[in-house]
């Protein structure tokens, strides 16, 4: 399993939210740039970025900030928040990233989706974000009746090759993954599966670990530093 740190920029800075609620943030990076790099020093395997206005909005608000870094770093970038057209999705990939993730727009545009993933195949990661187990939109402020094992589903029938699922009750709560909701998945589809939300320490990577996941993503808790990034990745290796 690879562990993945994360940077979610608000209003140019790097937060992090309290399950979803863009009231509830709290800044943990003034320089996302800074803060890009010393990932990269560490030499995570891939850096997260989220958009966090873009979300909401759907456009590419602080995108020169995530072209910078891309510009600044050596290791692989991937980017969701506010893309919703191909031209978004060749910004970002012709600017040096890595992967770009479609949630509102996998969710609401099929025809959309499929033309991303003809086109780029397994640079297209879809994120899967949950409320009472049904898929969130815009920016986790937006509800819908599709649950996401239906959903999970119609991705592994598109050949999406990896999905990103949060439980955003467990987002930015350190009170540890929701297990179950992954373990469903992993019963349900044959996919990539990246867990995100909850993760507090290091006995919560170890479990992820041995539920043979391909990834995890850690925010808060490397930021809290109830998570050392490095000893993760060792328990990963070793694992």
């Amino acid at each position: 399993m690879i562990v993945i740190p994360a940077i979610d920029i608000l209003d140019g800075v790097g937060v992090r939210l309290y399950q979803g609620k863009y009231e509830q943030k709290d800044v943990v990076a003034s320089s996302v740039e800074e803060m890009a790099l010393y990932f990269a020093n560490m030499q995570a395997p891939y850096l997260h970025m989220v958009d966090l206005n873009g979300a909401k909005s759907g456009t590419r608000e602080n995108a020169k900030i995530i072209v910078e870094c891309a510009k600044k770093i050596d290791i692989p970038i991937e980017v969701g928040g506010g893309i919703r057209t191909m031209e978004d999705i060749a910004f970002y990939l012709e600017q040096g990233i890595a992967r770009v993730i479609l949630g509102t727009s996998a969710l609401k545009d099929r025809m959309f989706l499929e033309q991303a993933l003809n086109r780029y195949a397994d640079r297209i990661v879809v994120g899967i974000d949950c409320k009472d187990g049904y898929v969130q939109a815009q920016g986790w402020l937006e509800s819908s009746d599709v649950y996401y094992l239906d959903f999970a589903k119609e991705m592994e029938k598109l050949n999406v090759k990896t999905i990103i699922v949060t439980d955003i009750s467990k987002d930015g709560t350190l009170a540890g993954p929701n297990y179950e909701m992954l373990k469903r998945l992993q019963e349900t589809v044959n996919i990539d599966i990246i867990a995100s939300g909850g993760i507090k320490n290091i006995e919560h990577i170890k479990r992820l670990n041995s539920m043979r996941l391909y990834g995890a993503i850690t925010g808060k808790a490397i930021y809290a530093k109830t998570l050392d990034l490095n000893e993760a990745r060792k328990i990963c290796k070793e694992g």
